[in-house]
């Protein structure tokens, strides 16, 4: 087996447990601590100006969250991508709300390692659409291929477009993970923690492959706890147990990357 394979990235991950400071949302804050948890990796939610820059000094990885950006919250985001840390992006909604719409532009800037949203969050962002209905996408990861990969090349960060099929690229390299179960969209949080894994799986392995590896991670785990889910409630327990449960080799069996095919212009 590679040694830079999914499964290989999941037990260094494990062995390792990576500190990942989050600063995200206050709805998901819960649900993505115990996803990092499940997972192997150890999460720190330090989003205080005067603590948040110190402390991304000392975390492996980071997660920026744009989804409840409250004033104070929006000078930590500043603070603790100033320092310089592998970090992960999340523009949750940006494009139909302003705030968080400049917030985002003024946050790239500081050069995210990975940018994971929505198609409709990676439109808006690259310039290429207003946003989707809120948090949710109203377009589909392959309409957003070709600004995923201008995005990219912009900003120098590996962009990651989660859907039925996400969407993982460079700006050169193109890769798609299929799979998952769409009760995972119906669970607060759902894409906020796979940001967080991103940003685990940063202390591991290369900004593209992190974006690739929790993505498989989340796929597989989704599938898994649909199995016996009965419902939202029961999957959001389910995926967390799946997450812990998850063995490298599931992440390596074969038809879980699909690398290659380009990107529609």
């Amino acid at each position: 087996m590679s040694l830079h394979t999914p499964g290989s990235a999941l037990r260094e991950l494990r062995e390792r447990r990576p500190l990942v400071q989050c600063i995200t949302n206050a709805v998901v804050t819960g649900f993505t601590a115990n996803a990092l948890l499940a997972i192997g990796a150890s999460p720190a939610m330090v989003d205080l100006p005067g603590e948040a820059g110190p402390f991304s000094a000392v975390a492996d990885g980071v997660l920026v969250n744009l989804g409840t950006p409250a004033a104070e919250q929006r000078d930590a985001m500043r603070e603790a991508v100033a320092t310089g840390p592998r970090w992960v992006l999340d523009p949750v909604a940006v494009g139909a709300l302003p705030i968080r719409t400049r917030l985002a532009d003024e946050l790239l800037r500081a050069r995210p390692s990975v940018i994971r949203g929505n198609a409709s969050e990676i439109l808006a962002l690259a310039g290429d659409g207003a946003g989707g209905r809120g948090v949710d996408s109203t377009d589909d990861p392959s309409a957003a291929g070709p600004a995923a990969a201008a995005l990219a090349r912009r900003t120098g960060a590996v962009v990651a477009v989660s859907g039925a099929v996400d969407l993982v690229t460079d700006g050169d390299a193109v890769v798609r993970v299929p799979g998952g179960d769409p009760l995972l969209t119906l669970v607060t949080g759902g894409g906020c923690s796979l940001g967080a894994t991103m940003a685990a799986f940063l202390a591991i392995r290369d900004p593209f492959g992190a974006a690739v590896t929790a993505s498989v991670a989340h796929a597989v785990a989704a599938e898994r706890a649909a199995r016996t889910a009965t419902g939202p409630g029961s999957f959001a327990v389910a995926f967390l147990d799946a997450l812990a449960a998850l063995h490298p080799d599931e992440l390596d069996a074969p038809g879980r990357v699909v690398v290659g095919g380009g990107i529609a212009a």
